[in-house]
């Protein structure tokens, strides 16, 4: 038997008929109410849309750290996980959580990841048959264009050859000093705020005596010297 749909409509605008809940009373046979002032609905149903792709962008994200995570990050050598955004909140504990599974990494990069503090990182850790604790193998690690403000942010790398730390935000040289025990031959801080110190290549071979290149220039004769203590050492005396 056929269903009774109501009293036909006498006009609607093509907007009224595409509106979910017009078709289902008109389908329903409830009688038809007077369409309310204000915006259609399914503009709403258009922001909604737009809203949702926010947290479906969480879930790929979350499918995407799930896949990583399952990779084989003990066994790796050389990573590049530069441009990823890594410092982000939703991302870093997922983050901290590969760094501590690079137990045998020697190379490194994680260029322009908005990072900020990774003191609580040693990079990596590594047991050897000769000892039984832990000893880092990270030789060469790239931190260009993150948000580091000091060198107490950098993580424990105790055997670092080569470091990296270009256009950063370190504004002083105070910290530098506990790399000194690291064989560091190379080291990077240009476009570092600390660049335009005064003595600045002197003061950094002097607390690293062992560094052989920095900012990719190698150690000068006049970088041997140590920095002036005050301006009276440039004074001449008159006798």
């Amino acid at each position: 038997m056929a269903r009774c749909l109501g009293p036909a409509p006498t006009w609607r605008t093509w907007r009224e008929l595409l509106c979910p809940n017009f078709l289902f009373r008109l389908w329903s046979g409830q009688p038809q109410l007077s369409w309310p002032l204000g915006p259609p609905e399914e503009d709403f149903i258009f922001k909604q849309v737009g809203c949702a792709s926010t947290p479906r962008q969480r879930v790929l994200e979350s499918n995407r750290w799930e896949t990583w995570l399952q990779e084989n990050w003990e066994d790796c050598t050389n990573l590049n996980i530069s441009f990823q955004d890594l410092g982000d909140l939703y991302q870093v504990q997922n983050f901290n959580r590969i760094l501590r599974r690079l137990i045998r990494v020697e190379i490194l990069w994680l260029v322009d990841n908005s990072l900020v503090d990774l003191s609580a990182i040693r990079l990596p850790r590594r047991q050897t048959p000769q000892c039984l604790h832990s000893v880092s193998s990270c030789r060469i690690l790239n931190l260009n264009k993150n948000h580091l403000t000091t060198f107490k942010q950098l993580p424990k790398i105790p055997q670092i050859q080569h470091l990296s730390l270009a256009e950063n935000h370190i504004e002083s040289l105070t910290g530098l000093s506990s790399l000194r025990q690291a064989p560091l031959e190379a080291l990077t801080l240009k476009r570092n705020p600390c660049e335009f110190n005064q003595s600045y290549r002197r003061r950094v071979f002097s607390c690293l005596p062992n560094l052989k290149i920095l900012d990719g220039i190698l150690k000068l004769p006049e970088d041997h010297s140590p920095p002036e203590s005050n301006i009276f050492s440039k004074m001449c005396v008159i006798s």
